[in-house]
Protein backbone atom coordinates (compact mmCIF):
# COMPACT_ATOMS: atom_id res chain seq x y z
CA UNK A 1 0.00 0.00 0.00
CA UNK A 2 0.68 3.47 -0.81
CA UNK A 3 0.40 6.33 1.77
CA UNK A 4 0.01 9.72 -0.16
CA UNK A 5 0.04 13.48 1.54
CA UNK A 6 -0.08 16.47 -0.58
CA UNK A 7 -0.57 14.75 -3.49
CA UNK A 8 3.06 12.91 -2.95
CA UNK A 9 4.07 9.94 -1.87
CA UNK A 10 4.90 9.26 1.85
CA UNK A 11 5.79 5.75 2.06
CA UNK A 12 5.29 3.28 -0.94
CA UNK A 13 5.56 0.10 1.36
CA UNK A 14 2.81 0.50 3.87
CA UNK A 15 1.66 -2.78 5.42
CA UNK A 16 -1.75 -2.94 7.04
CA UNK A 17 -2.44 -3.99 10.51
CA UNK A 18 -6.65 -4.13 10.81
CA UNK A 19 -7.02 -7.22 13.53
CA UNK A 20 -5.92 -7.78 17.06
CA UNK A 21 -3.21 -9.83 16.98
CA UNK A 22 -1.69 -7.91 13.79
CA UNK A 23 -2.15 -3.86 16.07
CA UNK A 24 -0.57 -5.88 18.77
CA UNK A 25 2.53 -7.03 17.81
CA UNK A 26 2.94 -3.69 15.17
CA UNK A 27 6.77 -3.38 14.77
CA UNK A 28 8.08 -5.71 18.44
CA UNK A 29 10.82 -7.44 17.37
CA UNK A 30 12.17 -5.79 13.97
CA UNK A 31 15.38 -4.42 13.95
CA UNK A 32 14.45 -0.99 12.00
CA UNK A 33 12.29 0.16 9.21
CA UNK A 34 13.40 0.90 6.27
CA UNK A 35 12.72 4.15 3.42
CA UNK A 36 9.48 3.90 2.54
CA UNK A 37 8.41 1.04 4.97
CA UNK A 38 5.27 1.66 7.20
CA UNK A 39 2.79 0.43 9.11
CA UNK A 40 -0.41 1.79 8.94
CA UNK A 41 -2.81 0.73 12.49
CA UNK A 42 -6.72 0.64 11.49
CA UNK A 43 -8.86 1.32 14.49
CA UNK A 44 -5.89 2.20 17.12
CA UNK A 45 -6.11 5.58 18.11
CA UNK A 46 -2.83 5.23 20.33
CA UNK A 47 0.37 3.55 20.49
CA UNK A 48 3.77 2.79 22.82
CA UNK A 49 7.01 1.25 22.26
CA UNK A 50 7.61 -1.11 24.68
CA UNK A 51 10.21 -4.57 22.93
CA UNK A 52 10.99 -2.56 20.11
CA UNK A 53 14.48 -1.59 19.16
CA UNK A 54 14.68 1.75 17.41
CA UNK A 55 12.36 4.92 17.45
CA UNK A 56 9.63 5.96 15.08
CA UNK A 57 7.76 8.56 13.60
CA UNK A 58 4.07 8.44 14.55
CA UNK A 59 0.84 10.18 12.62
CA UNK A 60 -2.04 9.97 14.45
CA UNK A 61 -5.32 10.22 12.12
CA UNK A 62 -9.13 10.61 12.35
CA UNK A 63 -11.51 8.48 10.73
CA UNK A 64 -11.31 10.58 7.74
CA UNK A 65 -7.44 10.06 7.17
CA UNK A 66 -7.01 13.69 8.90
CA UNK A 67 -3.79 14.15 10.50
CA UNK A 68 -4.64 14.98 14.13
CA UNK A 69 -1.35 14.94 15.87
CA UNK A 70 2.64 14.04 15.03
CA UNK A 71 5.57 12.60 17.10
CA UNK A 72 8.81 10.70 17.28
CA UNK A 73 8.31 8.20 20.10
CA UNK A 74 11.39 6.26 21.26
CA UNK A 75 12.38 2.52 22.26
CA UNK A 76 10.01 2.02 25.73
CA UNK A 77 7.73 5.01 25.25
CA UNK A 78 3.99 5.96 24.79
CA UNK A 79 2.61 7.71 22.66
CA UNK A 80 0.51 10.74 23.67
CA UNK A 81 -3.01 10.89 23.61
CA UNK A 82 -4.48 12.80 20.83
CA UNK A 83 -8.45 13.71 20.32
CA UNK A 84 -10.03 12.23 17.68
CA UNK A 85 -7.06 9.71 16.71
CA UNK A 86 -8.99 6.66 15.32
CA UNK A 87 -6.02 5.19 13.39
CA UNK A 88 -2.12 5.27 13.60
CA UNK A 89 0.60 5.20 10.99
CA UNK A 90 4.24 4.52 11.89
CA UNK A 91 7.27 5.21 10.15
CA UNK A 92 10.95 5.35 10.25
CA UNK A 93 11.82 8.04 12.68
CA UNK A 94 12.33 11.30 10.39
CA UNK A 95 10.31 10.38 7.55
CA UNK A 96 7.75 12.45 8.17
CA UNK A 97 9.37 15.58 9.03
CA UNK A 98 8.47 18.67 6.72
CA UNK A 99 6.04 16.49 4.57
CA UNK A 100 2.92 16.00 6.85
CA UNK A 101 1.09 18.95 8.68
CA UNK A 102 -1.82 18.49 11.26
CA UNK A 103 -4.53 19.29 8.87
CA UNK A 104 -3.08 17.16 6.19
CA UNK A 105 -5.21 14.64 4.55
CA UNK A 106 -3.42 11.17 4.04
CA UNK A 107 -4.69 8.51 1.11
CA UNK A 108 -3.60 5.11 0.76
CA UNK A 109 -3.91 3.46 -2.25
CA UNK A 110 -3.43 -0.52 -3.03
CA UNK A 111 -0.04 -1.05 -4.90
Amino acid sequence: MIAICKGLPLANQIRKADRFGTRFLGLMGRKGLAEGEGLLLLDCPAIHCFFMRFPIDVIYLSKEMKVVGLETVLPWRIGHCFKDAAHVLELPAGASELKVAIGDHLVFNES
